[in-house]
């Protein structure tokens, strides 16, 4: 196990474009970092420098504190997991386990490698397929495998490149269950990069967000749900993601297409002096007003608005609001779309309501929008003018503790 340290890394290309620019991230023993954001974003280029399969820049790679720039990706001792498998057909599960003891600079004995290929298998649930080639697998077992290989290793870290990223929805959910708790049983400082938010928010003790070759927020997901830096990580963490209402601090309230929402003083504070802000709400600060709990009510603000279309999951629904756009937020918001893949923004509000909720698309609806989980962002900078920084390094620390304890319950249990 080891300490990875990235310094200010740096990728450019023939043509000078910046891949990964001034990238820095201290990564602890044991730690599980995941690297998440659009397409084209760096992510996958910036694990492909830490393993040497791409070449730095400017900047320093440090593993337990050496530099490690110009050292050949086989003398790093890292155990990367590719999103196609890298598996080899003509051999058996056992063989393809067993490959990298085999081309070790320490030879080990038959015996010392079966031990070790047994063990793998055992904690992947691949002893009864063994003797089989990977073609006759399903893609969950063949991730095992690619798993297994890399356990077998004894890699000071492991490097996932969006590992399941072939697999359908049900095996994905499998899989991370799996991934996670094997890497708090190894207890072995992993990098994982994906693009998918359920990933990132479930196996990271924190994640680092990329945009355009640059670090946005590296934090816990907690942190990242309830503390952003700014437009483009509130609009990229959370599905459905949050809503940007443009706002106007008038009479004590927020002007918004909403009609006018009470808010606590510290927003009002945080735009006061600013033509337009923009007012961020995620889905679940809203609710069926018929079922809001009096206690709470005086603590957000009611509205009517008119139901577009809904969706019902079962557990929860979907609302959808369509609003009048705003053009001096426009154009900012369609090119945060575009930074999120995505062409525009449409005008409208996504809002959960409880599964018991009645209201259906098309209704005129009675809505309850919490108003202390609100966030204020800066139209020109996209700056979160509402972040609390000290509440959300509280929430990363809890989560390092929390990650401490369940190493610790994992090692016990062996």
């Amino acid at each position: 196990m080891s300490t990875i340290t990235l310094k200010n890394i740096v990728k450019k290309y023939g043509d000078g474009f910046p891949a990964v620019n001034g990238v820095s991230i201290d990564i602890a023993d044991g730690e599980f970092i995941i690297l998440v954001g659009p397409s084209g974003c760096g992510k996958s280029t910036l694990l492909r420098m830490v393993v040497g399969l791409e070449d730095i820049t400017s900047g320093d790679l440090l593993i337990d504190g050496e530099r490690v720039n110009e050292v050949a990706p086989r003398d790093r001792n890292l155990a990367m997991v590719f999103q196609n498998y890298a598996l080899y057909p003509h051999l058996t599960v056992y063989e393809n386990i067993a490959f990298p003891m085999r081309l070790g600079k320490n030879k080990l004995s038959e015996d010392e490698i079966d031990d070790k290929v047994r063990l793998a298998s055992a904690m992947l649930d691949l002893d009864e397929h063994l003797e089989r080639k990977p073609g006759n697998l399903s893609g969950g077992q063949r991730q095992r495998v690619a798993m297994g290989r890399a356990i077998v290793r004894d890699a000071d870290a492991f490097l996932f490149d969006e590992p399941l990223s072939n697999l359908d929805a049900k095996l994905r959910g499998q899989m991370r269950t799996q991934i996670a708790q094997l890497q708090r049983r190894l207890g072995i400082t992993s990098i994982y990069v994906t693009h998918d938010q359920t990933e990132a928010m479930t196996l990271g003790d924190r994640v680092a967000v990329l945009k355009k070759g640059e670090l946005q927020q590296i934090a816990s997901p907690r942190e990242l749900y309830e503390q952003p830096t700014n437009l483009f990580v509130a609009g990229f963490i959370g599905a459905p993601s949050m809503n940007f209402l443009p706002a106007r601090v008038e009479g004590g309230r927020m002007q918004t297409p909403l009609g006018a929402l009470e808010v606590p003083q510290r927003l009002l504070d945080a735009a006061e002096g600013k033509d337009v802000v923009l007012l961020g709400m995620r889905p679940e600060h809203f609710e069926d007003a018929k079922l809001v709990d009096e206690a709470i009510k005086p603590h957000g603000t009611t509205f009517s608005a008119r139901v577009s279309h809904s969706e019902w999951l079962g557990n929860e629904q979907y609302g959808y609001i369509e609003y009048e756009s705003d053009a001096k937020v426009k154009d900012l918001l369609d090119e945060l779309a575009r930074d999120l893949d995505g062409d525009e923004m449409e005008p409208q509000i996504v809002a959960s309501f409880d599964a018991a909720s009645r209201i259906r698309g098309g209704d005129d609806a009675e809505l309850w929008v919490d108003g202390r989980r609100m966030h204020v962002f800066d139209v020109e900078t996209g700056e979160n003018l509402t972040r609390d920084a000290e509440a959300g390094a509280r929430l990363t620390e809890e989560a390092n503790e929390e990650r401490a304890r369940e190493i610790q319950r994992a090692r016990e249990k062996d």
